[in-house]
């Protein structure tokens, strides 16, 4: 599966952004889809993922209350929206997939991945 990010772009603190997965090749209702990001200078750390069907989600604390993680399947597409913007919340977005029998927050067990899209968040 063939995955692209989109959506990124320059917001406000505590505005909103919406970035979105798009899958080509297979379809994405076999694979859990997680977001992870990238700050400059920083680790890649696990934002929020979603199972197959949609049924469930998993959020890192920052995310919480925050960011919410949709997909429609018949659309071979993920989106995270995200609200209440914060300045430490600009990096690099990816979306990643994988054949897998749960939700989790370990990059190495995505297979796939998508070239992400920047997000920039001004104070």
């Amino acid at each position: 599966v063939q995955l692209q990010a989109s959506g990124g772009g320059l917001e406000q603190a505590g505005g909103s952004l919406r970035v979105s997965c798009a899958a080509s090749g297979r379809t994405i209702s076999n694979y859990v889809v997680g977001w992870f990001r990238q700050a400059p200078g920083a680790e890649r750390e696990f934002v929020a993922a979603i199972s197959r069907s949609g049924s469930g989600t998993y959020y890192a604390d920052f995310a919480k209350g925050r960011f919410l993680m949709s997909r429609d399947n018949a659309k071979n597409t993920v989106t995270l929206q995200m609200n209440s913007l914060k300045p430490e919340d600009t990096a690099v977005y990816h979306c990643a997939a994988g054949i897998l029998p749960t939700i989790t927050v370990v990059p190495t067990e995505y297979a796939y991945w998508g070239q992400g899209t920047l997000v920039t968040v001004s104070s």
